[in-house]
Formats: structure tokens, sequence, C-alpha cells
């Protein structure tokens, strides 16, 4: 049984920097702390019980263990393995999810889990599901140059690259000329479906696209992006962290 533990955006993992494991949780939890339980197909599985993933939410930071450390869930992406820092990330989520539904948008009742992945209002039966974010993300380029951005919501001087959420009524295609439009007031065309990512910051999933160039002059929107512009692999700025499906479309254009 492994145990995902989260306090305030960080994850509880042991000071060798492993998820704790165990008959019994590396921590005290209160009744309330605990969100869910999930039961995952081993790897080797056949014939095998499935694994145990208890889902909890501590109210407080443990501050007194040498054996344990809280890390911010983003950071983990350099300590865990990649199927364990995507497992967080679904874990985070669900635990977001639990947060932000204790109670039926339509009658006030409470909801409670119904599987290990939805809730259902005990009292006028109304089922709900974790809901993603979707946004798109998109690579653009010009010649031998990609447009590259910084958003006012980066947190250091690093460029990025154009994203935005998908509305309602339109498809990923019309979100990536939309997002580039707005953002920028550069016409695109050629737009290839390249990956995705689960973004569980709280709760969302990245659709990564590229796209060339086809007209216009750059105009940024200034309530959204504070720099921008065309970069050529001799002059590029501060990249994406390597946890992002930014850096691995960027890598992607480098390595072409």
């Amino acid at each position: 049984m492994r145990y995902f533990i989260f306090c305030k955006g960080d994850i509880l993992l042991t000071s060798g920097g492993i998820v704790p494991f165990g008959d019994s949780a590396p921590v005290e939890l209160k009744p309330w702390e605990k969100v869910t339980t999930l039961k995952l197909p081993q790897k080797d599985g056949v014939g095998k019980e499935p694994e145990e993933i208890v889902v909890a939410a501590m109210d407080n930071p443990v501050t007194d263990r040498d054996d344990l450390q809280l890390v911010p869930l983003r950071k983990t992406f350099r300590i865990l393995s990649s199927e364990d820092y995507q497992l967080a990330g679904k874990c985070a989520e669900l635990v977001y999810f639990h947060q932000n539904n204790r109670f039926c948008g339509v009658c006030g009742g409470q909801m409670k889990w119904q599987t290990e992945i939805s809730k259902q209002c005990q009292e006028c039966g109304k089922e709900l599901w974790p809901s993603l974010a979707t946004a798109i993300i998109v690579r653009i380029r010009r010649g031998n140059e990609i447009l590259l951005v910084h958003a006012r919501t980066f947190r250091d001087r690093h460029y990025g690259l154009v994203a935005g959420f998908v509305e309602t009524g339109e498809t990923l295609e019309e979100c990536v000329r939309r997002e580039v439009w707005e953002e920028t007031r550069l016409h695109i065309t050629n737009i290839r479906y390249f990956a995705s990512q689960p973004w569980p910051y709280p709760s969302g999933l990245m659709i990564g696209f590229t796209a060339d160039y086809l007209s216009g002059e750059i105009q940024l929107q200034k309530s959204e992006l504070s720099e921008g512009g065309w970069f050529t692999r001799d002059n590029l700025p501060i990249l994406p962290d390597s946890s992002s499906i930014a850096y691995r479309l960027i890598q992607d254009w480098l390595n072409s």
C-alpha cells in the first residue's frame, strides 16, 4: 500500500525521495483527511492483487520528522519516476475535486464517494466526476524562427509558447487559431497535433500543436503577454522547465 498525502500543494515523500509505503500511513491521518483509495493493476499484474493507493490531504504540515519531507508537486518531476509523477498528479487532482465538491450544486446535499473517482449526492442522486480544464499550446514556426512569448503569469524570466483554454462550442483547432489571433494578431496554417500532457495545477490537460506562420505582424495582447517575438536557434531566451510540454515542443524543433 502506498500513500499519496498532500498538504497545501506539497506532497509528502520520504527523506530519500520516494512515496511512502507500508501497512500503515507514515503519519496519523484524521478521518476527514482521507480522501479516497485507488486500486491500480500491478505492472506485471497477472494473478496479482491490485495495488492500493491511499489519497489524503493533511490539514497541517509535518515539521518534526527527519525521515519525511514535503515537496512541491511540480518539483517532484525530477525526483519521482515518470509513472509516479503522473500518478501523483492524478491523486492531487482527486484531492482538488474532493475539496471543491463537498456539497451538491443542484440541491445542496452532501456529496459522497460513489466510485474511486466519482461522487454522488446523497439527496438528489446527482453524479459528478472530476472535470478537466482543457488548454491548447502551440509552437509557431516562420522559416528558421519560432515564436516565443513571456506571459504575465510566469514567475521567472523564461519564455514559452502561445497557450490558452478551450472555450465551449469550439474545436481544438479553432481554439489554436483564436488564441494565436487574440494574443499576437497573427494568422497561422498547417495546424498539426503534437502530444498531450496532464497538467495537475490544479486540474488541467494541455494539448500541444505545431503550426506555420501565414501572415500578420506581432501585436501582443498586453493583458496576457509582457514580451514576445521571433527567435532563432542562436538567440534563444530562457526556456520553460523540462517538466512542461512547452519544453518538449521547443526541443522537438531544436532537434529537427
